[in-house]
C-alpha cells in the first residue's frame, strides 16, 4: 500500500508543478491528493505514527487523532494567512499603498532600482513577498513606459522580495510554517538569517546596476504619493504596524501567532469601519452594486477586504500541507531523513547544531526554483527531528525563501511577476536567473560563515 501512497503523491505533485501546461488550478490536484492518501490509509487501516522531535521516535497513534492533530496545525497556519490577507486588503481598500510613491523622488534608474530592490527587501518581511511584489510592480507599471526596462526591475523585485521574506516570520509562506510550527523563534530567526539575506539581495543589485539599461533617466512621473482617501496613510501605518505587532504578541504571551494576528485584524477592522463610517450588516455583502463596490462609506470595508481574499491560496494550502502530513503519519518522511543521514555527505559542523548536511539544504533551496517551495518545506518539518532554532531550521527558512528566485515559477512573487508582467520564462532564466543564482549562494556562504565562526565561537 506504500507504493499506492507514494504513485498517488507523486502524480498529485506533478499535476501542482505542471499546472500551466495542465491549464488546472493547483489547488484541485492539491485537495484530491489530500483526500486520496488519507481515504488509502483509512481504508487499508495502515498504522499511522506521531514523530516525537526530543526522542527522534515513532510513536504509535490512531487516524482520527494524528488526522485531528495535522488538522489543527495546519488550521493555525491557515487562520493567521487569512487575518493578514484581510489586513493587507483592508490597506488597499483605502488606497493606503499609494504613499510609497511619496518616498521615490529621483529619476535615475540605478537610483531607482536600489529604492525598489531596498522597499521590496523591507516590505516582504512585513506583507509578505507576493503581495510586496504586487504593490511594487503596480507602481511600476504607472511610472516607467519602457517595457523592456519595467521588466529587468520586475525580475530584480522578485529576487528582493524573496529575500526579505526569508528572514521575517511573516514574511514568506515557508518561514510562517516553520514559526508557527515552533521550528524557530522570532528573534533567533532574525539574528541567524538577516544577514545573509542583505546579501542576497544587495550582491545581485549590485552587480545588475552596473549594467547599461540601468545607466541614464526614466521618462515619466510617480505622482504626488497621496492616497485616494483622506485615511490611506492613516490606515497603511496601522496595518503594517498591527502586524509586526503579532511576534510581539506571541513572544509576551506565549500563545500561537494566529491569536495575535486576529487582535490586530479587529484594531485595524476597527478603524477601517469607524473611517468609513459604513454600518456591519450581512445583508449588504460587496458586489451588488458595482458601481458603489469600490468607493468608500458605501458598504463595509471587512466584507470588501474579506470577498477579495485569495481562497484558491487557502485551499492550496490545506491541500498540500495535509498530504505531506499523510506521508509523515505513515514515516516514510522520517525514514527518508534517516537514509539522507546515512548517505549524504556531511558538510555542516557538529558544533553548528543537528547532523544535516548543508548539502541536503541547499538542494532544497534550489529544488523549491522547480517546485513549490510549501510542500518541500513542510516535508522537511516531518524529517528533521531537531530542536528548535537550530540552525538547521534557520538554514532552511533562508535556502526554501531565496532559493525559488533563480526561476520565474519559483516562488509566489515570480508567478505573480509573470503573471502582471507577461514575463517569459526563458526570458527570465537568461537575463535574471544568473543574479538569482549569485545571490542565492552569496547569502548562503554568510549564512555558513556566521553560523560557524561568529554565532558559535
Amino acid at each position: 500500500m506504500e507504493t499506492i501512497i507514494v504513485i498517488l503523491f507523486v502524480v498529485g505533485y506533478l499535476a501542482i508543478t505542471l499546472e500551466h501546461n495542465l491549464k488546472i488550478d493547483k489547488l484541485i490536484p492539491a485537495i484530491g491528493m489530500m483526500a486520496l492518501l488519507w481515504a488509502v490509509i483509512a481504508l487499508a487501516h495502515m498504522p499511522v505514527f506521531e514523530v516525537n522531535a526530543e526522542l527522534k521516535e515513532l510513536e504509535p497513534s490512531h487516524v482520527e487523532e494524528i488526522l485531528l492533530h495535522h488538522l489543527g496545525k495546519t488550521a493555525e497556519i491557515l487562520v493567521f494567512l487569512l487575518g493578514a490577507m484581510t489586513i493587507v486588503e483592508i490597506i488597499d481598500y483605502f488606497d493606503g499603498f499609494a504613499t510609497i510613491k511619496g518616498y521615490i523622488t529621483t529619476k535615475r534608474k540605478r537610483s531607482l532600482l536600489w529604492i525598489f530592490c531596498i522597499l521590496g527587501f523591507i516590505l516582504s518581511a512585513i506583507i509578505d513577498n507576493l503581495t510586496a511584489t504586487i504593490v511594487l510592480i503596480t507602481i511600476l507599471q504607472k511610472v516607467i513606459q519602457d517595457r523592456n526596462l519595467r521588466l529587468w526591475f520586475a525580475g530584480m523585485i522578485v529576487i528582493a522580495a524573496n529575500a526579505g521574506g526569508a528572514w521575517s516570520p511573516i514574511g514568506d509562506v515557508t518561514t510562517t510554517m516553520l514559526w508557527i510550527g515552533n521550528k524557530v523563534s522570532t528573534l533567533q530567526l532574525i539574528e541567524h538569517v538577516l544577514v545573509p539575506s542583505v546579501f542576497c539581495m544587495a550582491v545581485p543589485t549590485l552587480i545588475a546596476s552596473r549594467l547599461e539599461v540601468f545607466k541614464g533617466n526614466i521618462e515619466g512621473d510617480f505622482g504626488d504619493g497621496v492616497p485616494d482617501s483622506r485615511h490611506g496613510s492613516t490606515m497603511l501605518y496601522l496595518g503594517l504596524g498591527m502586524i509586526v505587532f503579532v511576534p510581539v504578541f506571541k513572544t509576551i504571551t506565549h500563545l500561537p501567532p494566529y491569536v495575535g494576528m486576529m487582535l490586530s485584524l479587529a484594531v485595524v477592522a476597527t478603524f477601517a469601519e469607524i473611517y468609513s463610517s459604513s454600518k456591519f450588516t450581512l445583508t449588504e455583502l460587496p458586489g451588488q452594486d458595482p458601481e458603489e463596490d469600490n468607493h468608500e462609506g458605501h458598504h463595509s470595508p471587512v466584507h470588501h477586504s474579506l470577498s477579495r481574499i485569495e481562497m484558491p491560496s487557502i485551499l492550496f494550502f490545506l491541500g498540500i500541507l495535509m498530504a505531506v502530513a499523510a506521508l509523515e503519519s505513515l514515516g516514510m518522511l522520517f525514514n527518508f531523513a534517516e537514509y539522507l543521514d546515512a548517505t549524504m555527505p556531511y558538510l555542516g559542523t557538529e558544533a553548528a547544531g543537528g547532523k544535516v548536511s548543508d548539502l541536503v539544504v541547499l538542494i532544497l533551496g534550489a529544488g523549491s526554483a522547480i517546485i513549490d517551495n510549501v510542500p518541500l518545506v513542510a516535508a522537511s518539518m516531518g524529517m528533521f527531528s531537531v530542536p528548535i532554532d537550530d540552525p538547521v531550521w534557520h538554514f532552511i527558512a533562508y535556502s526554501a525563501g531565496t532559493g525559488g528566485s533563480m526561476l520565474i515559477i519559483g516562488s509566489a512573487a515570480g508567478v505573480v511577476a509573470m503573471g502582471m508582467e507577461k514575463i517569459d520564462f526563458f526570458w527570465y532564466l537568461k537575463k535574471i536567473g544568473l543574479y538569482a543564482l549569485i545571490g542565492f549562494l552569496s547569502g548562503a556562504a554568510v549564512f555558513v560563515l556566521i553560523r560557524n565562526f561568529i554565532l558559535n565561537a
